[in-house]
Formats: C-alpha cells, structure tokens, sequence
C-alpha cells in the first residue's frame, strides 16, 4: 500500500523522504520491523519508541511516524511528523486493513466490572439467532471456534483491526469487544465509531503510576467511548453514568431498575438447583421478556439488560435472546464444572477483596449449606490485597481452603502466612494447603449436599507463574482429572 493512503485522515507534516514509496506493513515494535515497513514511534508509560527508530531503520523500515524531534541517520528514509503517534497508528490501521469496522455492527463494552460476561451474552444471542460474531477482550479473540490469546483486555490498534478484517474474512457479521480506560485513553480502539457502546458500572480500580492518575481521569477516559459511537446505552443506575455522559455526541438509551430506565428489570428471583445456580427476571419498557440466567447474582440481571439493550436493535427473534441468556457461559466467571454429586463448583476469577465480597456475598444469598472458598494471592502485588482478601474470606466462607495462585517470585508459603492475618481477625475456619491441585482435591472430597465451592482466583486463565515460570493450569482439566482419580479409586 502507498504510505500516503495511509495518512489521509490524519494531519502529519512530511519532514523528509517520499510519501509515494510502497510500504509493506505498519511496525510499532523496532523487533518486528522488515523490509519496506513504516516503523510509528510509540510513548508508553515505561519507553520511548523514538529510542528505537533506528533499531527499526536497521531491520528494514524505511519511513518513521514520530511526534517529537529526531536525528535521522539515513537520508533515504522517510520522515512524518504527528501530534500524537498513537492516534496516527489508529487510523493508519484501519485504513491499512482496509476499514472492516465499516462492513461490520460493531459494539464496544466499557465499565469497571462486567465487560467479559457481556460480551459473552451478546455473542451467544447474536450466534444463537444465525448472527455469527466474533469477540476481542479479556478472553482474547474468539472467531467461530479459534481462540486466540492477546496480552492486553483491549489490544493496540494494529492487532483491533487486523482481528476485525480477520473476522469479516471469516464471515463474522458482527464483532464486540471490551474497551478498557487504558484501551480508550491510548487510543486502541480509535480509527472508527462503534454503531453500540456500553457503559456498565463504574467503581475504584485502576488507580496507579501506570493507569490512571485518580478517580476522575478513570472516568473521564471511559466517557470517552460516548463520542465514538453512534447508540449510547447506559446503565442509569450507577450514579456515575452523568459523569460517563459528559460531552456525549451519541444517542443515548438507558436500562436498569430505575422506572426511569427504557429497558428495566421486574421480578427479579434467585433459582437454585443442582448445576443451576441462577437468576430470574422480567423486563418492561421498549421489550418485555421472561429471563433466566445461569449466572447467580443482581449483577447479572444488570449485565443480561445490557445484553437485551443492544440485542433488540438485531433483527432477531425475542427467543433467541431468551434462548441464549439461558445457554450462556462466561469462561472463568462464576463458571459452572459439571461434577457428580449434589453439591456445586464454580470457578471465578476473583483475586482482590472487591470482588471476593461480591461474588461470596451473592452467593450467601442462595443459602448453601457450606460456602467453601478456595483462593490464594498473586505474588510480585502488594501486601494489603493479601490481608483484605484473608479478612473477606473469614467472614463470609464457612471455610477457606489456603492455597496458591501466581505467586511469580515470591515464596508461596510467605504470601499464604499474610493472607493468614487477615483470616486471623475473623471467627471463620480454615486450612492451608499449599499445592493448589491437592488443595482443590481436598475441597472436592468433603463436599455435602447444597454445598456451594468456589475456586477462586483464577477464573480463565490456564497457567499457574512459579518463580517467574508458566505452568499449564486449567482448572476445568484438574477437576476432571480429580474426578477420574476419584473414580479409580472408588
């Protein structure tokens, strides 16, 4: 492709060279750089890719996108000046991809906590109704039956358009994605206007050197998303969502339980049985339907409403949406693990205090007859997390099983001793075990009826980091191989 094509809808000023030359491919990476390249000079919070031009001049590039001065030591190379290089890599992709957003319904989903399982609503009620749809999040990519994984919640811009053009390839009609603060603050998903964006909930997270500086800028950047996308749909019952509004240049639909909401949930009751650990609910205003959800808790009721929000601008049965708010599962989130017996296992991916709380405290409200909690603590994280989760734990489980997590350079026993401080405050049981295998093995063999377990920590991921190392570690595959173990044995 020319370099010019890809400058067309960005300011740029040419400092050297050719914008006529042939470019082979857009590197923002010096490693990656090959012959006939154009390498765009990255600021992140820890580098300058400015440092690396000539890394990338030397492996074959042969234009630079910088936005600040530069010694160019080749003089055949290319020189284009930008306000701001992240923005330039957005559109330069999408143009260099060949614009896929415009062939597809693109819907982006923002908020503190919920993006994933939305996403998987979404998708399998378009899917269910013969919409095939392809995701990009926490998960990684999912097109039809390939996953494949990504680093980050919301990728850089080059990988968000290749996967687009990769799933309108593949015949996707439809792509959802989680857009992250970071994915929204740098620009990762710029280059195109979503025809849907969701704002889910807002609360603290993300506060730190490399994120966000406070609270305001954290919303500030999910707002972001509500000028660049066509239909606007709310959650109106977070108090923030004013805040997630300001400045918005979208059409704005709203949903909740608020009588204020176009969409809003009624009835809602919990249903609980053996595998089945749901929700019931009704929604009036601009749809009414009759829902179960096999997801325990309100949350999901709230997430679910953000799913029929957008699914209703499908041409698409009431069914379908009914059908596939059933059917769905969301890997690692409250994650169902068929087993035999009549008690419950769930895996989930909680690994702070917050959100041990909710997932236990909605768990509560099922009335099991144990709620066990198995978790443990990332290493290379700091202390207080430990302690906070250890006093969570203690006061809601009716026993904690102490285990490992990712515990990456530190010493697995020295991270379990401080999350014993926590659960030292509290009157709650519990054990330690430290080799997690063994530690879910134990919570499987004590198990009653109504039992509720929760594998907690983990969630999707398939990896355990010792001492800097991934390991395989798929808790859907260690259960099954307990099991198989246990059944030998019987």
């Amino acid at each position: 492709m020319q370099l010019k094509k890809l400058f067309s809808n960005i300011e740029h000023e040419l400092i050297q060279g050719d914008l006529n030359i042939e470019i082979s491919d857009i590197i923002y990476d010096s490693r990656k750089a090959i012959k006939d390249s154009v390498f765009v000079c990255l600021n992140g919070s820890s580098f300058d890719g400015h440092k690396f031009a000539s890394a990338a001049i030397a492996n074959g590039a042969v234009a630079l996108v910088i936005s600040e001065g530069i010694d160019v030591i080749n003089n055949n190379i290319t020189v284009i000046k930008v306000k701001d290089t992240r923005l330039a890599l957005a559109y330069m992709s999408a143009e260099f991809f060949g614009n896929p957003a415009s062939k597809l319904k693109t819907i982006a989903i923002t908020g503190t906590k919920g993006k994933t399982t939305v996403t998987c609503m979404i998708r399998t009620v378009l899917q269910k109704a013969g919409v095939k749809t392809g995701i990009i999040g926490t998960l990684g990519v999912i097109i039809g039956d390939k996953e494949i994984k990504t680093v980050n919640t919301t990728p850089e811009s080059y990988e968000v358009q290749k996967f687009l053009k990769q799933m309108l390839d593949e015949g996707c009609q439809c792509a959802v994605m989680e857009a992250s603060s970071l994915g929204l603050k740098w620009h990762r998903t710029d280059g195109f206007i979503f025809d849907y964006g969701v704002f889910t909930n807002f609360s603290h997270d993300h506060i730190g050197k490399n994120e966000h500086e406070s609270m305001q800028e954290y919303l500030d950047c999910k707002s972001i998303l509500f000028r660049k996308c066509k239909t606007g749909i709310i959650n109106i019952d977070d108090r923030n969502y004013r805040g997630v509004l300001k400045e918005h240049t979208c059409k704005v639909e709203t949903y909740g339980f608020s009588e204020d909401a176009d969409i809003r949930a009624e009835n809602e009751k919990l249903i609980s049985q053996h595998g089945y650990i749901g929700i019931h609910f009704e929604t009036a205003g601009k749809i009414e339907l009759s829902v179960n959800v096999d997801i325990p808790g309100k949350f999901s009721v709230y997430n679910a409403l953000a799913a029929i929000s957008v699914c209703r601008h499908f041409d698409i049965s009431e069914k379908s949406i009914i059908d596939g708010l059933n059917e769905v599962k969301v890997k690692g989130r409250i994650e169902s693990v068929p087993i035999p017996g009549n008690f419950t296992l769930l895996i989930d991916y909680a690994h702070n205090a917050l959100s041990m709380e909710n997932i236990l405290t909605t768990l509560r409200e099922y009335r099991p007859n144990r709620l066990i909690t198995l978790f443990g603590a990332g290493g290379d994280r700091p202390k207080v997390r430990r302690y906070e989760m250890g006093e969570v734990s203690g006061r809601l489980s009716d026993l904690s099983v102490v285990t490992a997590d990712n515990s990456r350079n530190e010493n697995v026993m020295d991270i379990i001793s401080d999350i014993e401080v926590g659960l030292r405050k509290t009157r709650g049981k519990f054990i330690v075990i430290p080799d997690r295998k063994e530690a879910i093995k134990y919570c499987i063999s004590i198990a009653k009826d109504n039992d509720i377990i929760v594998l907690a920590g983990k969630g999707h991921e398939d990896y355990q980091e010792i001492n800097g190392v991934k390991h395989h570690f798929d808790e859907r595959e260690i259960v099954a191989d307990i099991l198989k173990e246990i059944g030998e044995v019987k």
